[in-house]
């Protein structure tokens, strides 16, 4: 049978591989093509597969882990998009605090699935703020063991992309290009800009005109790999919220995610992504800060004032677990009051990442077709 096409996006937590998924898989079936999502977190109740639904796509969430603890599972949803869509192509993202992906989820892939998979380049998108704390011209709030992970993401790269260059000069994006090329030799590095599609189609030929993933396996220092992970607190929760009159529920979003970032950012907590999604019967909403001090992002629209809406919020902050669940619950409370709108929580995880403990983990490149 024919294989299908992988993409795997890697990349720190909000580079905007939701983003770039997302606008890939509308083109694709644009063209007349079968399209599987794949996502991935650390637990359950995740922004990026509410949003992708949504849209009308087939979409398998892993959950409880990154791809390379849950393998199996990384397995079962592939299987599963193929039985069912039977699809030209699937795409996915790892967990953005995760790393190691080449020997952990890249060459094993290679190695097992080789019938029925061929697995593209793997893909590092970058912000260009946090590529900049990476390369060291920028001073970073993250913890070194923070930025760790993502040099490691980089040096294992088959492609680095540049994202959000619509954000930036033009001698902006030729100066990190350059120190890009520089610190990494040899690998390929495109621009461009998911939210407005500058460079999606460059980038997209080069993940379907053959080349294979995985050309390097990185030496990984799993100790440091694992604190990283452990100082970002992580929190998913959904939300139940009832208006007894009309609501500005984009005014609601734009308040709450607004005070999200300005208490982390008194307490000096940064932001690696916070995300909201608003989902009513006329309408969603989504809502997003990826640090502390960019203006949050806000998309989507409702049509009048329903009076019943569901939230999910999903936040990884560097701050303990617990500290960010008050934080979230007091931002939230002063949120709905302010917009007489009481709130109910159904379902809430505050953790931090365990320890990684990879199901397989290759030493060396597999060689497969591509």
């Amino acid at each position: 049978m024919n294989k299908v096409r992988l993409i795997l996006v890697g990349g720190f937590l909000g580079a905007g591989k939701t983003t770039l998924l997302s606008e890939v898989a509308a083109r694709l079936m644009a063209d007349g093509k079968r399209v599987g999502l794949i996502t991935n977190d650390q637990a359950t109740n995740l922004v990026d597969t509410e949003l992708l639904a949504q849209k009308g796509f087939g979409v398998s969430e892993v959950a409880g882990g990154c791809f390379c603890c849950r393998f199996q599972d990384l397995e079962g949803a592939a299987s599963k998009l193929v039985t069912e869509l039977k699809p030209d192509v699937l795409l996915g993202e790892p967990v953005g605090s995760c790393t190691d992906i080449s020997a952990t989820v890249l060459q094993p892939i290679k190695f097992l699935w080789t019938d029925w998979i061929s697995i593209a380049p793997f893909t590092v998108l970058t912000d260009p703020q946090r590529l900049r704390e990476a390369l060291g011209a920028a001073q970073s709030d993250f913890p070194d063991s923070v930025m760790y992970i993502f040099r490691k993401q980089l040096e294992e790269a088959d492609l680095i992309v540049l994202n959000k260059v619509d954000l930036l000069s033009a001698d902006d994006i030729a100066k990190l290009k350059t120190a890009v090329a520089e610190r990494y030799p040899g690998v390929r590095v495109l621009t461009m800009s998911a939210t407005t599609g500058q460079g999606v189609d460059e980038w997209m030929k080069a993940m379907l005109d053959g080349g294979t993933a995985g050309h390097t396996v990185v030496e990984v220092d799993y100790d440091t790999y694992a604190e990283g992970e452990a100082v970002l607190g992580w929190l998913n929760a959904s939300i139940s919220l009832a208006a007894a009159g009309g609501v500005d529920w984009q005014g609601f979003c734009g308040d709450l995610i607004g005070r999200i970032r300005s208490e982390l950012a008194a307490r000096r907590a940064e932001i690696a992504h916070a995300k909201i999604l608003l989902n009513t019967e006329a309408g969603s909403i989504v809502a997003s800060a990826t640090n502390n001090t960019a203006k949050p992002t806000l998309r989507g629209a409702i049509e009048g004032s329903p009076q019943e809406a569901v939230l999910v919020v999903n936040a990884r902050v560097n701050m303990g677990p617990e500290d960010l669940r008050a934080v979230i619950e007091e931002t939230l409370s002063a949120a709905c009051s302010k917009a007489g709108v009481a709130f109910e929580v159904q379902a809430i995880q505050n953790f931090s990442p365990s320890y990684p403990t990879p199901v397989h983990r290759y030493d060396r490149v597999v060689e497969a077709e591509a």
